[in-house]
């Protein structure tokens, strides 16, 4: 069938849920949905007998509340519809309750210390503002998680509380600057999700690909990226026929996947999705995460989602485009054909530019962990400062709306490349800078340095966050002071002055920029130990707690929790690589040390003399051999000797273990050069990336 017949035909849609729900219930759940009212108990059995009926028309089974608890992925437990009756058959039910609320287990998933271990009950709550699915034979329903005490457990629940305030707060914005027809204003979102793609069985025969995503060993390929054929080049048949299954499955889940290419890196990908709603946004980009994973293990095919998966060649991103629209279908952050005209856009660009640099260490924070840390900084993705790409129009028609005298400014224009039958091309204002973390692209924000493996909501929770205290600031500002030239003037001049430092037009990659940012006071934020900082900040935990996003003591658990997780991740990935290197590594460069060195015994016996190369050769190989075992020697003493406290721990993994596991992958890498291909026991980068 058409694409366009099948789009859609999984979900528990509008247009479904139009066509079999009774009209009042209908109207009820979408007074609750789209308008902000709280859901009515009372249409719950309604609404679960016609998503069970429809479910079962879709072959559906079981049905799972699914949530996305503070692991970065997804969960749920599965129950069948079936219930076996008196006379020894069996019948279908799904009550209300079951749709409105679940009890998974909640000591068994990442809580901060906000859930002891003898304390196990947690709640999933309906999310009917993002639409229920089958796949796999199962209803998926998308919830929030909480604990017994009602605190977040999850990503989403945050995520939900940032976009009602954003939207409380730009309705009173906008109103404050006379768009008094707007009643809500919604957060859209379009995320790029990159990825590897590799053979499945290259994949399983090594355990660091297995077991942690990425490569903890391998020598540089003798062709990378070096000469750009990869960009945007002819797809491989086989990963061809890969992604024409992944959109076909997306398409029926109503994922509005768009644009599919080569990235820069050989085996590296990307999709693209439409513009949606915030919260669908997040549930798409898991579900699109799901499916690469599904199809490529279906197809004798690994998908690698891990920030930096092979080194030397660029790493994984996801871009995470963002704008807000009005129910009058206004883009806030649409420039219009005259941008230095467009007061609205005008100060929604500022409200931008006052949140962003008024929190910038919680932007960093929301691209922050530990295999992230490996990509951000590189040239290949945003460094670790946070700054805003406006480009020279956009920033001069600010400083021409704050009453200064800025010169004539250029204009649309069009271009010519010299080809009489081409056609007239316009170019932008401005142009793009790939470089920046946060760049506006046209008529959205695109910020660039969420890592590939995580998930966006904590991204766009901050977002929100930082945009509803801007919106509030501004309207307040507004209805004091009125409307006016003046205070629109004053509004605009106030924030460059006080925030223009966070606009950076220049080549980020340059090391001129960082000392630059340093000068200007802007935080420079290395790594994710650093970065956890700021949910230890009053200044955060008041703004956050204010717009009701997070408590202090949910601040206080996702503190905990990265930094339970950053050790484990290090830890696993330092373990990883010495048993690799115990195991595999050292006996095959050991063994051929021998080799080697018996053949330096008979030639000397043969010849009753000494040969030049094979001795280099064996030198080479014997230091070699130290270096790998006192190499591994040190890296278990590292893990036999970590610090009791997790932070104390977690400086520790940085600066210490992550050090040694980067002087071990050297001399391994030195070895895989000098050893044999038929003997090294991995598939080398050659193998993993050219043989797909």
């Amino acid at each position: 069938m058409n694409p366009h017949e099948t789009y859609g035909c999984r979900v528990f849609s509008q247009k479904v849920m139009r066509q079999r729900l009774p009209r009042e219930v209908w109207s009820r759940l979408e007074g609750a949905t789209h308008s902000g009212g709280r859901l009515d108990p009372e249409i719950a059995q309604a609404v679960a007998d016609a998503m069970r009926q429809w479910a079962i028309e879709q072959g559906a089974t079981h049905f799972t509340h699914w949530f996305q608890p503070m692991t970065g992925i997804t969960a749920g437990k599965f129950d069948a519809f079936l219930s076996p009756d008196d006379e020894g058959g069996a019948f279908t039910e799904f009550s209300g309750k079951s749709l409105f609320m679940g009890e998974p287990d909640a000591s068994s998933f990442p809580s901060g210390g906000l859930r002891a271990t003898f304390e196990a009950r947690g709640y999933t709550a309906w999310d009917p503002t993002s639409p229920a699915f089958v796949k796999d034979e199962t209803l998926y329903i998308p919830t929030a998680f909480c604990a017994y005490t009602g605190q977040a457990l999850d990503a989403k629940t945050p995520l939900l509380r940032s976009m009602e305030a954003v939207n409380r707060e730009a309705v009173r914005f906008c109103r404050a600057i006379g768009m008094e027809d707007v009643t809500r204003v919604e957060p859209s979102v379009g995320a790029e999700q990159e990825y590897f793609i590799i053979d499945r069985a290259a994949y399983e025969a090594r355990l660091d690909l297995k077991i942690c995503g990425v490569t903890l060993q391998g020598a540089p390929m003798v062709k990378g990226q070096e000469l750009d054929d990869h960009y945007l080049g002819r797809i491989r048949i086989r990963i061809g026929k890969y992604m024409k299954e992944v959109e076909r499955r997306l398409w029926e889940l109503g994922v509005p996947a768009k644009t599919k290419h080569n990235e820069a890196a050989p085996a590296q990908h990307e999709l693209a999705l439409v513009y949606e709603g915030c919260n669908v946004a997040c549930d798409h980009n898991q579900l699109v995460m799901e499916v690469l994973r599904q199809v490529a293990k279906e197809q004798g095919l690994a998908c690698l989602l891990h920030e930096k998966p092979f080194a030397r060649v660029n790493g994984s991103g996801k871009h995470n485009n963002y704008s807000l629209s009005t129910n009058t279908g206004v883009n806030l952050l649409s420039p219009g054909k005259d941008p230095a005209g467009n007061i609205r856009f005008l100060l929604t660009l500022c409200a931008f530019l006052r949140g962003v640099d008024s929190y910038p260490e919680l932007m960093r924070l929301s691209a922050a962990s530990a295999s992230n840390d490996l990509r951000l900084g590189g040239n290949e993705a945003p460094p670790a400062i946070i700054s805003v790409f406006l480009g020279d129009a956009l920033l001069g028609a600010l400083h021409q709306a704050a009453g200064e005298e800025i010169g004539e400014q250029p204009g649309g224009r069009s271009l010519s490349i010299g080809v009489s039958t081409s056609p007239e091309l316009m170019a932008d204002d401005s142009d793009r800078n790939r470089t920046s973390p946060l760049a506006f692209t046209g008529n959205k924000f695109e910020f660039r340095m969420v890592g590939s493996s995580q998930s966006i909501a904590l991204a766009n929770t901050i977002l929100n966050t930082i945009l509803a205290d801007s919106f509030n600031a501004f309207a307040i500002y507004f209805e004091e002071e009125g409307f006016t030239e003046a205070a629109i003037r004053r509004v605009i001049a106030e924030t460059l002055r006080s925030h223009g430092r966070i606009v950076f037009n220049g080549d980020n990659y340059s090391q001129q920029w960082v000392q630059e940012a340093m000068n200007r006071g802007l935080p420079v934020i290395g790594d994710t130990v650093q970065a956890m900082e700021a949910l230890e900040d009053p200044k955060n935990w008041k703004l956050l707690g204010r717009f009701g996003v997070l408590t202090p003591a949910e601040c206080a658990s996702r503190r905990e929790i990265m930094t339970e997780n950053y050790n484990k991740v290090v830890s696993i990935e330092a373990a990883t690589l010495v048993q690799m290197v115990r195991r595999q590594i050292l006996p095959v460069v050991a063994r051929y040390t021998g080799d080697t060195a018996r053949a330096v015994r008979d030639f000397k016996d043969a010849m009753g003399r000494g040969q030049g190369y094979l001795e280099d050769h064996l030198e080479q190989l014997s230091d070699l051999t130290n270096a790998i075992a006192n190499g591994v020697d040190s890296l278990e003493w590292d893990l036999d000797s970590l610090p009791e406290d997790p932070r104390e721990r977690a400086v520790h993994m940085r600066d210490v273990v992550r050090r040694d596991m980067g002087e071990l992958r050297a001399a391994c890498d030195r070895a895989e050069v000098l050893i044999p291909k038929d003997i090294w026991p991995l598939p080398t980068y050659t193998d993993l990336v050219h043989y797909v």
